[in-house]
């Protein structure tokens, strides 16, 4: 893959119980472990960066793949649900459901133009 862009985040302190920022200083934060993981909650945690970062991303294939498909996605949304929970293997893994809204299309188009997003998405490949 040729980059087109590249985003680089730091981490320090205790991870998940930690700070993050990026190299352009755009996003600075505390994070801290949800209170279902025994933290406090009292900051972002992995999960919802992941989340807002999928969601963003999805809808904007999804808007490209209205133009592709010549389907209106003007007021379309994009909602990801990202869980974390044990594996088999003994560690932890993610999983994903997005809720795609796309208000000015048929239930077929609202479909075809999710499927195609997908084909779009960074995050889904």
């Amino acid at each position: 893959m040729e980059a087109l862009y590249t985003a680089i985040a730091h981490a320090s302190g205790g991870g998940r119980d930690g700070h993050v920022r990026t190299e352009d200083d755009r996003l600075d934060l505390d994070t801290r472990p949800p209170q279902e993981l025994g933290g406090s909650g009292d900051g972002t945690n992995p999960e919802q960066l992941f989340a807002a970062g999928y969601s963003a991303c999805f809808l904007g294939a999804v808007h490209g793949a209205g133009r592709e498909l010549k389907i209106d996605t003007t007021d379309a949304a994009v909602s990801a649900s990202v869980s974390i929970g044990k594996n088999d293997d003994g560690g932890f893994g993610l999983a994903v459901e997005l809720d795609i809204h796309v208000p000015n299309a048929s239930p077929e188009q609202a479909q075809q133009v999710a499927e195609k997003a997908h084909t779009l998405c960074p995050y889904s490949n």
